[in-house]
């Protein structure tokens, strides 16, 4: 297994590189040796480590957001009156204002230019060349919900400053989430963990999981959604219809795969995570899909925009709009251009389309039986994936061109399609293979040594032998 993944990029801490296996197995030698006192700066000192390997200057803007927000909390708390909500504002202004900073500012300074054209004006704003920080939506969240429970009485406010900046940095979660609230995680840190083989076992073998998903499904689909998306108007509609598709089990098996390996890394410590993801493609309904579909971010936004906009206490007409306007920042929220707008967008018209048909139109309703549901998880699936189709184009334009090409397919194409046979039917053999695992790989039995030692075989020998290395990037990192 060494030469295999010696092939990976040592330069940096992807969870499918060589650097994080090691970094790994170190931390959590380390980590099962001490008590609670080394426990915890160890693994702030490892947070700080892993995220320094990505970009090491970045580090001083999340020092920068955790030192506000530490304050802000204990300041919250000992204040009363109108003065606790304007040092929440600031706490929220300061926090946004990062993240608009570094990952709106090129897209507000590229269509002020281009709507300045039109007057034949020049864009007098200055423009910035730099990375987007690594990881930055996902801690800028988290951190955002710690001081909006304090504000509301659901925290306490964390005194210990070691604490408080591992709860944001805490590296299983530091990169990718899932986005934490601080009354489920915060006081795990204070716990000093009794080692139980139990939960070691069940998080390797969700790490090992995590990572077939990633290196062995996404990363080979991966190379056929690139061929296909790289130059979409020299393909036919089939090619893209085809990509289209395992770019739907692209994306979910990349972010599941990230999470999987998060929760099962933490699990391994004793610490327990929110879950992100239940079987999504599993759903009957798009509201059903976003209850299953990166749950964490899904609900920071019901708790935190759609709730303080009113949720389902205004008028009919006016939760429309906030269910659309919240799906709309969800997509601005994964980046910052018009594709990720209209892809939200897509989502928000799609429930709010469900509801008024039920309302309207509730004849043309399906019954609830299995044919029923069958024809709502296909339509729901095919709903989702279109709108996949706005998230992985390079633009506006391609997506467009895409999604003519699909509704135009024709059964000619099928003997046209550029796309490797046995390559593709291998893709669909291990979709449907995830497809079967995914229902019951939370109930597998681990507790005997030898089914523990079968699977985990199992796992190491797939991804050795099947796995693609030449693609180590995480789709949620560019967010």
């Amino acid at each position: 297994m060494d030469l295999k993944l010696g092939r990976l990029r040592y330069s940096n801490m992807l969870f499918n590189s060589l650097h994080f296996f090691i970094f790994f197995i170190i931390v959590t030698l380390a980590y099962w040796s001490l008590g609670w006192a080394g426990r915890w700066k160890l693994l702030l000192f490892s947070s700080c480590y892993f995220y320094l390997i990505f970009k090491p200057e970045y580090i001083l803007i999340l020092f920068f957001t955790i030192v506000i927000d530490y304050y802000a909390g204990i300041w919250l708390e000992n204040t009363e009156g109108k003065k606790r909500k304007w040092l929440l504002i600031i706490s929220i202004i300061s926090n946004v204002g990062i993240l608009a900073f570094f990952k709106y500012y090129p897209f507000f300074f590229e269509n002020v230019t281009h709507f300045l054209g039109f007057i034949k004006v020049k864009n007098p704003l200055p423009i910035f060349d730099f990375a987007l920080p690594i990881g930055l939506s996902f801690h800028t969240f988290q951190a955002m919900s710690y001081t909006i429970e304090v504000y509301r009485g659901n925290q306490k406010a964390e005194r210990h400053f070691g604490i408080y900046a591992l709860y944001v940095m805490f590296y299983p979660q530091l990169v990718a989430g899932p986005i934490e609230r601080p009354q489920n995680v915060l006081y795990q840190f204070h716990t000093t963990f009794q080692y139980d083989w139990e939960k070691v076992k069940a998080g390797l073998i969700r790490m090992g999981w995590g990572l077939f998903k990633k290196v062995v499904i996404a990363d080979r689909l991966a190379m056929m959604v690139d061929f296909a998306y790289q130059n979409p108007a020299s393909h036919s509609g089939l090619t893209l219809l085809v990509a289209t598709f395992f770019y739907t089990f692209q994306i979910y098996c990349d972010f599941s795969g990230y999470s999987d390996i998060a929760l099962g890394s933490a699990q391994v410590m004793g610490f327990s995570l929110m879950e992100n993801f239940k079987t999504p493609y599993a759903s009957a309904s798009i509201s059903e899909f976003w209850r299953r579909w990166h749950i964490s971010l899904s609900t920071w936004f019901r708790d935190y925009l759609y709730i303080p906009l009113g949720g389902n206490r205004v008028s009919e007409w006016r939760r429309y709009f906030n269910q659309f306007f919240v799906f709309m920042v969800s997509g601005l929220w994964h980046g910052a251009a018009w594709t990720f707008v209209i892809w939200g967008s897509l989502h928000g018209f799609y429930l709010i389309f469900a509801i008024l048909r039920d309302k309207y139109l509730p004849k043309i309703s399906l019954p609830q039986n299995l044919l029923g549901k069958m024809i709502n998880l296909v339509t729901t699936f095919i709903l989702v994936m279109l709108a996949w189709v706005f998230f992985r184009a390079r633009g506006t334009h391609d997506a467009f061109v895409i999604l003519k090409k699909i509704f135009l397919v024709s059964f000619d194409e099928v003997f046209k399609t550029p796309l490797n046979t046995v390559e593709m039917l291998f893709c669909v053999l291990l979709i449907a293979f995830l497809l079967w695992k995914e229902h019951f790989y939370y109930t597998l039995n681990t507790a005997k040594n030898w089914s523990f030692s079968v699977l985990g075989a199992l796992l190491l020998i797939s991804i050795y032998f099947f796995g693609v290395f030449e693609t180590n990037q995480f789709i949620y990192f560019q967010f």
